[in-house]
């Protein structure tokens, strides 16, 4: 069994300040609702395999380790290293750009609905966006707060955004599609910090914020409106999560560097299974996502090829 911790929640003495609380109901458009239906059905149609497929391997050239993947629109993906080389490649291997960045091993990048590249640069305290022209901007100004790791939402286009500051709690803030902060999300009901490093972060299908913090060596889970769900902390002794991902039947699925593997839960934070092992080849899996396709794929330490496997049929 993993080990979960789950708060003791008295929902009426919750105080909720006005910057913590956002509002996730949308006006669905046609399309929207469209979208919603075929992911219904997905979901009726799609379980887990007893077995996972090695379906291909891509190179990512350009860097030497994949700590981060972002799959792009039209066949493309983006891969980081560990010096800041930020490449994007179409998947015969062919490097189409690469951006010199101040990351390094964090999920500092992501991909919005638009095909747009969002990074960040905590250097220099900002959110930069990268057109599908290959124009760079500065999108956000973080002030005093370094912005870490970065999740476009694929529910209304939100940004999530991992955020450090010396001598503060880390947090998360939400940021709408216009790059406004809407939301803060640092501190659980009893006033403790959430977060120590938030390393990789993601959105569940149900809103829920998963942090890949490898300094409380735990995935931390909050619910939409910022309230602690669970945090998982492995299995046995030993955990340092690194790249987290969730799929559309809800599954979490987060690296693991000390066992070498990639835990499979679902969204209540159950421990399902290791998912890849070294029995599927595996070696250091630093960075995993989920494409269109239900596959996924896995960046590894030590190499420049991204694996993708099928494990839903």
């Amino acid at each position: 069994m993993g080990i979960i911790t789950v708060p003791n929640i008295k929902p009426e003495n919750r105080k909720i300040k006005p910057m913590e609380t956002v509002s996730i109901q949308l006006k669905l458009t046609r399309k929207q609702r469209k979208q919603d239906r075929e992911k219904s059905d997905v979901k009726q149609t799609l379980s887990l395999s007893s077995s996972v497929t090695k379906v291909r391997e891509y190179k990512v050239p350009g860097v030497g380790i994949v700590f981060h993947i972002s799959l792009g629109k039209s066949g493309t993906l983006w891969g980081s290293d560990m010096s800041g080389n930020l490449v994007q490649t179409d998947l015969q291997g062919n490097q189409l750009q690469k951006i010199q960045t101040s990351g390094r091993d964090e999920g500092y990048h992501t991909v919005t609905q638009d095909g747009d590249l969002i990074y960040t640069d905590k250097r220099n305290k900002v959110i930069n966006r990268t057109r599908t022209d290959n124009t760079i901007t500065k999108f956000i100004e973080t002030g005093d707060w370094e912005p870490f790791s970065v999740h476009s939402s694929h529910i209304n286009g939100d940004l999530l955004v991992g955020m450090i500051k010396e001598g503060e709690p880390s947090k998360v803030t939400r940021y709408n599609k216009t790059g406004t902060e809407i939301q803060n999300i640092q501190r659980d009901d009893k006033g403790r910090g959430l977060y120590r490093m938030p390393h990789y972060i993601t959105e569940n299908i149900n809103g829920d914020v998963c942090v890949s913090d490898w300094r409380k060596h735990a995935v931390v889970v909050v619910d939409k409106s910022g309230q602690h769900r669970f945090s998982y902390k492995g299995q046995r002794s030993g955990f340092d999560p690194y790249g987290i991902c969730t799929d559309v039947l809800g599954h979490i699925l987060v690296c693991d560097y000390i066992s070498k593997t990639v835990h499979l839960l679902n969204q209540d934070g159950l421990f399902l299974s290791l998912l890849l092992t070294d029995q599927q080849g595996i070696d250091y899996p630093y960075s995993v996502c989920v494409d269109d396709k239900n596959n996924l794929w896995v960046g590894q330490l030590a190499t420049n090829t991204v694996t993708v496997y099928k494990y839903l049929h």
